[in-house]
């Protein structure tokens, strides 16, 4: 068996053409990863919905943003 540079470390990474191995990680092309599923928010969207909501103050209060 030829040692792959992008193996895991456990030398039981056989990986095709497109970088896929059969434990179901990818080559992004410095390390082996598992890859987003369809359906699930990538990690920039992950990131995205933990960070604080911006409020701003208004809302349907009339247009005046709940100002007096």
């Amino acid at each position: 068996m030829v040692d792959d540079e992008r193996c895991c470390g456990t030398g039981t990474c056989i990986i095709n053409a497109e970088g896929y191995c059969w434990c179901g990680q990818k080559w992004d092309g410095e390390k082996m990863c598992f890859p987003d599923r369809p359906g699930q928010p990538s990690a920039a969207a992950a990131a995205a919905q933990d960070s604080p909501a911006v409020n701003n103050g208004g809302g349907n209060e009339g247009g005046d943003g709940g100002r007096e």
